[in-house]
């Protein structure tokens, strides 16, 4: 049994007399892939049907939400912040005019940063939308500009039922308990190098046990960080060569040697050892922007390593050094999505990608089952759960397909707002976060 399938296990046992949900801990749920267990959830809902609830936000992100017990928990940025040289409300640096319907973080953005820029944490209600607490952090120092479709609260939170753990991309961090009491937080973007990766950081904290791990691969200085959950010390960091990059959050996987923590770079895929951050092994191949996260499924990855038209594939975990030759299942050159994540349901893989393109893989084999533009623009990571697959899209729509290997859109839904984010689920819930509001989903009839 794997450490996340030991959690699920756990919360499961020690909450369901309370909650009969199950939790959704960090951006890709309990067991990081994306996938609920749930059934019952919802397939059709507008700006006035089927809506639980809509909570309005104090600021802007792109951050997901999570979810313990009776408790919603999302970050986001007060104030606007300097967007990065040659961004453009209809262009994109380096790409084609973008597609009709898109638009920068929040609408219009202002002309000019504003002189006070703070982060925030705020916990709502799960059932009813309360909004419960809120902490606030003023932003320290320089603060890095960012992609017009960002800011500073992109990485999104990650809990383990008793502190919720907060990290801006600025390398300010905060550990809250429960109810919004800082326990301890620290600024990395001062304490070792500035934050200053191309089109900003966005790699969320990973979870291990005791400690709480962070991928800081920037331009200034890359290195690998343990954290003791409990104190915010270091328990160990590991310096890497100046210049490898990440956007991606960690994964840690039971491999067959022992845990590993999975970390696609610009360098290839990199494994390390939680206990000491010592590199285990490296699957080498360039790519200049990596930005998904893997998925983990009986011993073997499943990632697209981002940037345009990005190659996609099938690794298995394990190994000791350049496992290059050694590790590929499959690999495809071509095609996977710059910046969503794939999800793996039932034996099939599902991505999308920001030009709407949608596409079915079988996991084993790699051959593709089908492919269908959907008309949407998808940065937000798909998940799965009760036999359908979210698409969330940019212009407002959630996308709902039937799993499958033929392609069946049972319904498009559209919340008015922008949605860059990926959603979450538990207690038959599906909880989206918009540019302005958070909104909870309920099914027909609940």
């Amino acid at each position: 049994m794997t450490r996340r399938q030991l959690l699920t296990v756990v919360v499961a046992v020690v909450m369901a007399p309370v909650l009969h949900a199950e939790t959704w801990p960090e951006w890709r749920g309990p067991l990081g892939t994306g996938v609920s267990s749930e059934i019952g959830l919802p397939t059709e809902w507008s700006r006035d049907q089927n809506v639980a609830w809509k909570a309005p936000l104090g600021g802007l992100g792109v951050s997901s939400p999570i979810v313990w017990g009776e408790r919603v928990f999302v970050t986001y940025q007060i104030g606007a912040g300097a967007l990065r040289p040659g961004n453009h409300p209809t262009l994109v640096q380096g790409r084609d005019p973008v597609a009709a319907g898109e638009h920068p973080l929040g609408g219009k953005r202002a002309a000019g940063p504003d002189a006070k820029i703070a982060f925030a944490v705020a916990s709502f209600g799960r059932t009813d939308g309360k909004r419960l607490w809120e902490y606030r952090l003023d932003a320290e120092g320089a603060l890095p500009p960012v992609h017009e479709k960002r800011n500073l609260a992109s990485s999104s939170p990650v809990t383990d039922g008793e502190q919720v753990y907060a990290w801006f991309n600025n390398g300010q961090l905060a550990a809250l308990d429960m109810n919004g009491k800082p326990a301890w937080t620290r600024h990395l973007g001062r304490e070792y190098a500035a934050f200053n990766l191309d089109w900003g950081a966005s790699s969320s904290p990973a979870l291990y046990r005791d400690r709480l791990i962070l991928v800081c691969f920037h331009n200034a200085a890359s290195y690998l960080l343990a954290l003791d959950k409990r104190t915010g010390k270091d328990l160990w960091r590991i310096e890497r060569e100046k210049g490898l990059k990440s956007y991606s959050t960690p994964l840690v996987v039971e491999g067959p040697q022992g845990p590993e923590v999975v970390v696609n770079t610009s360098e290839g895929v990199d494994a390390y050892d939680p206990a000491t951050g010592k590199l285990l092994w490296r699957f080498a191949e360039a790519n200049r922007f990596p930005i998904p996260m893997p998925v983990y499924q009986d011993g073997v990855l499943y990632l697209t390593r981002g940037y345009r038209s990005s190659p996609y594939l099938a690794l298995r975990v394990g190994g000791r050094g350049d496992v290059s030759k050694t590790h590929v299942v499959w690999r495809v050159d071509t095609g996977g999505p710059y910046v969503s994540s794939l999800v793996q349901y039932q034996g099939l893989l599902y991505m999308a990608n920001e030009g709407g393109i949608v596409m079915c893989i079988d996991a084993k084999s790699g051959e593709r089952v089908w492919q269908e533009r959907m008309n949407g623009i998808f940065t937000a990571s798909p998940v799965a759960a009760d036999g359908k697959i979210y698409l969330l899209s940019e212009t407002g729509e959630t996308v709902v397909l039937r799993a499958g290997r033929r392609p069946q859109v049972l319904a498009r839904n559209d919340l008015g707002e922008q949605l860059i984010a990926s959603p979450a689920i538990s207690g038959g819930l599906l909880f989206i976060r918009g540019d302005q509001h958070l909104f909870a989903i309920r099914g027909a009839g609940k």
